[in-house]
């Protein structure tokens, strides 16, 4: 008997002294090698610099630029003008949610000198097809190399696929279901039951040139503004609703404030394109968003209209990309409420 305890005492140390050995030689060899191929999140947060106090994290909004762009200056850097006396860097990862943010934050040193994180609220983000992107997997991918502090182990959980695989066929299916499912309520009477439907009634009517023609174009841009904004969210079901408040919990807990930025939408071509239907789900959100975060002693910035259509980059899509101006429209917005707020600062 005590020798197969020692026999399986000495199988546990050569094992354990394999492993160790094993990530000695995965970390000083190959480490920095997958970092660089597959997840460059590791490096964006290592480079904040200690002396930030303001941290602010967002999609490509934050860096979107326009061609002719006179200031190339991203929101993050006219924050930082806008409030002298408080140094502002950003961690910013295209296309990224909620559900991304948690995990970048998480995975910054408790050590930080960070005070208050202002966050990029999209409005976008919680409609069906972002929360099923295509994109959705590759940025799941790059979150590995976070998930644990091992780095053998993360290789492992990359290796053998240990986060969430969709392909585009099923994430496309379950938008489409979505856009089915879920029922469209107004305090009027309203002639479309959802998404769908209202989608291919503006396909087939089309927009119309003062002729009375079909504009294809601005039909097909209609469509995706319809499919964009037309949802209402459900603060029960809607998985970025959740992630938000696990970021709200992680910011107690690491004693940060927490600023929420509404952004900018192009309400002014949902009106043109649509009309006052679409924009009135627009404003329901906002107001819903707004409510619900400021009831939880989150300061909200409601940044949804701050930006007129002529400074929007993208004229052919839904984007929160704004020209210079624009983009130092919502950095002086943030500022001026968060100097009116700036007891809760202290």
């Amino acid at each position: 008997m005590r020798l197969i305890v020692q026999n399986i005492i000495y199988r546990i140390l050569t094992f354990t002294l394999l492993l160790f050995l094993i990530n000695y030689v995965y970390v000083h060899f190959f480490y920095d090698k997958d970092l660089a191929k597959h997840s460059d999140l590791i490096a964006i947060i290592d480079k904040i610099p200690d002396s930030t106090d303001i941290l602010y994290v967002a999609e490509s909004s934050n860096t979107a630029l326009a061609e002719d762009d006179i200031d190339r200056r991203t929101i993050a850097e006219f924050l930082d003008e806008a409030l002298p006396g408080q140094k502002v860097n950003d961690l910013t990862k295209p296309a990224a949610h909620a559900g991304i943010y948690k995990v970048l934050l998480s995975a910054i040193p408790e050590t930080s000198n960070i005070k208050t994180i202002v966050l990029t609220l999209n409005l976008r983000s919680f409609n069906a097809q972002w929360i099923h992107s295509s994109l959705e997997t590759s940025l799941q991918k790059s979150l590995v190399f976070l998930k644990t502090e091992s780095p053998l182990l993360n290789r492992f959980l990359l290796s053998f696929k240990g986060y969430p695989i969709k392909s585009e066929r099923e994430q496309e299916a379950a938008f489409k279901a979505k856009w089915l499912a879920d029922p469209l309520q107004f305090p009027y009477n309203f002639e479309h039951q959802n998404v769908s439907e209202w989608d291919y009634w503006m396909a087939i009517n089309g927009v119309k040139n003062d002729d009375g023609t079909t504009n294809q174009a601005l039909t097909e841009l209609a469509c995706h503004y319809i499919k964009g904004y037309g949802f209402q969210i459900d603060t029960l079901t809607n998985p970025r609703i959740s992630d938000f408040n696990e970021i709200i919990q992680l910011c107690r807990e690491r004693n940060w404030h927490l600023v929420l930025n509404l952004l900018a939408e192009n309400v002014e071509k949902a009106e043109i394109l649509v009309g006052s239907d679409l924009t009135y789900l627009m404003d329901y959100n906002r107001d819903l968003l707004v409510a619900y975060y400021s009831r939880k002693g989150v300061l909200v910035v409601d940044n949804l209209e701050t930006v007129p259509d002529k400074y929007f980059i993208d004229q052919n899509w839904t984007t929160e990309h704004y020209s210079d101006a624009g983009r130092k429209a919502v950095a002086e917005k943030v500022a001026s409420v968060i100097e009116q707020n700036a007891k809760l600062f202290k």
